[in-house]
């Protein structure tokens, strides 16, 4: 039987890398993000049978409820849950940042992702399933008056606590933590950073670990 992924912020980046990568490993695909156009070429690409799409915005918990709701429905299950949507700022540090972008930034970082791990914890309980999030090295180091940074200690602090109560019902909880990574979240392409192949490779070694193993973090740096 053929797992199904749900994936945030599938449209592109490290989300749209990940989907293809678990398409080639039959995985059955839950999509969402804000730009449905881009989710139904994918699932165009995929087919009917092996994904769906349901554009939302993942700050909204009514809309977010919709689209589990709507994936589980359509494939009985749901086996990993991967937390991967994820936002910066244009201005960094504290005295000179943008209270607006930290509000938007906060919301998708830290709310969008208790609520897609609240919205399906019953269905991986069900399953025994797998809960993935997107950490970042900014997690990991002290970056000066970075309020993004702050949102992944957050994520980082959140997967240790949430991998305990799912240990409850031996869950697994994976944080994915890599250092800069060449996507569409930079204004100018980092050729010499991490592909977001490279993030989504590590995303599907841990789902792939066998159950009675944990990856509870991967840590992932350029080369050079």
């Amino acid at each position: 039987m053929s797992k199904v992924m749900l994936i945030t912020g599938a449209s592109s980046g490290i989300g749209e890398a990940t989907a293809r990568k678990a398409a080639e490993q039959n995985y059955k695909l839950i999509l969402t993000a804000r730009r449905e156009k881009v989710l139904q070429q994918m699932v165009s690409e995929f087919g009917d049978d092996n994904a769906i799409a349901i554009a939302a915005d993942v700050t909204d918990f009514e809309a977010l409820k919709k689209v589990v709701e709507s994936g589980v429905n359509k494939f009985g299950r749901l086996d990993v849950a991967f937390a991967n949507a994820g936002a910066g700022v244009s201005q960094p540090g504290t005295e000179q940042g943008d209270v607006k972008e930290w509000d938007d930034m906060i919301n998708l970082n830290i709310n969008a992702l208790l609520y897609t791990a609240k919205l399906t914890l019953p269905y991986l309980r069900n399953s025994t399933g797998h809960f993935m999030m997107m950490g970042s090295a900014a997690g990991r180091n002290t970056i000066k008056g970075s309020i993004y940074g702050a949102t992944k200690w957050f994520v980082h602090g959140f997967a240790n606590n949430l991998a305990e109560e799912m240990k409850e019902w031996n869950g697994r909880c994976t944080t994915i933590a890599p250092g800069m990574v060449n996507t569409p979240f930079f204004d100018e392409p980092k050729t010499d950073k991490l592909d977001p192949d490279d993030v989504a490779e590590a995303v599907l070694y841990a789902a792939s670990a066998n159950p009675r193993n944990t990856v509870r973090e991967i840590y992932l740096m350029p080369s050079y």
